[in-house]
């Protein structure tokens, strides 16, 4: 079946038309005429998969990635890295011009592009260890990943070694290429093997610390993080400095900062030079013991963290905070936490979101009180569809 690609939606996928119905085609670029297979039929839209390519588009490029034809992973490979920034960039403008039309747009580039990521988590089925293919849990075997740390790379030739049937691994490294694995399986582990790895920091199984630490210490900008392996921490340390620097830029000297989903206090320890004082609030008690820790690590002691829910906190936040941060997960900010920015009236929100369709949402809620003007784009995830978005919010 023949089709043309005429643009992208905003999974990175290619979007055609067959008989007058859309069809998503992961891995095509528009001006791509390919022959598909349908593999999900719908009443309202069809999904494809790329049989051969007719005639590429001007715009295709070569994978850099040898597994990017069936990994699930780096959907936009097939794009310069330039029209990639591009896509993410009209991306987000085609979604909040819906919330303000004059907004201006500033897209700030990834200066490590290729071996970036200082995560990564795969899957073990059948004892093979790889990613997941493309809307499906169909494993594509691995041997490298040409968008992770060098350190991590090293590291996946002696996951073998554990002889796994099946389950999931995550490796964590850090910039001084020490590294952190964690295991999650219902068998009976021998993880000896794994100690000929002479950059490996730790052994965690199931939630329980067998070998080493479990955490490791990462420098970013002028700030050293301790981070245990269940707390959240950028993945990408490149793109996460110039966030950083972008966030402490935007404080008001001597404010009163709130920062909500602190984690292991990146940003409050950022804005601290800054702020009069600043209070973290975080869910994860392992990230706020680590963030505590960073407070002393780096001899700042104008910075406190709070643990719990942020819907059940900030009740009971007092109305001194005139800078309010918020970099909350995916799913944006619940409706207490927004019902107390209406009682608070901060008069300034860092808005960091990982999600430009929930920041839609909640900047559509916030402008009838509050300015802005511009959004700052960080390309944290270079090659997938994800882009970090920096929204700075000024009372009305």
């Amino acid at each position: 079946m023949e089709i043309k690609i005429e643009r992208m939606d905003h999974l990175g996928n290619g979007i055609g038309y067959l008989d007058g119905k859309i069809t998503f085609v992961p891995k095509t670029v528009p001006g791509d005429i390919v022959e598909i297979k349908i593999t999900k039929e719908k009443s309202h839209f069809l999904r494809g998969k790329v049989q051969r390519i007719i005639t590429p588009s001007e715009n295709r490029v070569e994978a850099f990635c040898p597994f990017y034809t069936n990994c699930g992973g780096c959907l936009l490979q097939n794009l310069s890295y330039a029209d990639s920034l591009t896509y993410k960039k009209d991306k987000v403008e085609d979604l909040l011009s819906k919330v303000k039309d004059d907004l201006t747009y500033e897209m700030v580039a990834n200066p490590k592009c290729q071996n970036y990521r200082n995560k990564i988590t795969l899957k073990v089925k059948n004892g093979q260890i790889g990613y997941y293919a493309v809307a499906s849990n169909d494993l594509v075997k691995i041997t490298s990943c040409a968008i992770t740390n060098p350190q991590i790379n090293a590291v996946l030739p002696e996951l073998s070694k554990l002889n796994i049937k099946d389950g999931e691994i995550v490796i964590r490294t850090n910039q001084k290429k020490e590294c952190l694995i964690i295991i999650n399986s219902k068998e009976k582990i021998r993880w000896e093997p794994l100690l000929d790895i002479s950059t490996l920091k730790g052994i965690i199984i199931n939630d329980a610390l067998v070998w080493g630490q479990d955490y490791l210490t990462e420098k970013i900008n002028d700030l050293t993080f301790k981070i245990n392996y269940r707390s959240f921490f950028q993945v990408n340390p490149f793109v996460a400095a110039l966030l950083f620097q972008k966030v402490t830029a935007s404080v008001k000297p001597n404010s009163q900062v709130l920062d909500l989903y602190s984690g292991v206090g990146t940003l409050a320890l950022s804005v601290s030079g800054k702020a009069k004082a600043v209070l973290g609030i975080e869910i994860v008690s392992n990230a706020v013991t680590n963030a505590l820790e960073n407070a002393k690590l780096n001899k700042i002691n104008n910075v406190t963290f709070k643990t719990g829910p942020v819907e059940q906190l900030i009740k009971n936040i007092p109305a001194c905070y005139d800078t309010w941060i918020v970099d909350p997960p995916r799913r944006g900010l619940d409706e207490i936490t927004y019902q107390a920015i209406l009682t608070h009236h901060p008069h300034q929100i860092i808005y960091v979101s990982c999600d430009p369709q929930t920041l839609k949402r909640d900047l559509n809620l916030l402008k009838e009180s509050y300015d802005f003007s511009q959004i700052t784009l960080f390309d944290m995830f270079s090659y997938t569809y994800h882009v970090e978005c920096l929204c700075i919010l000024t009372l009305k």
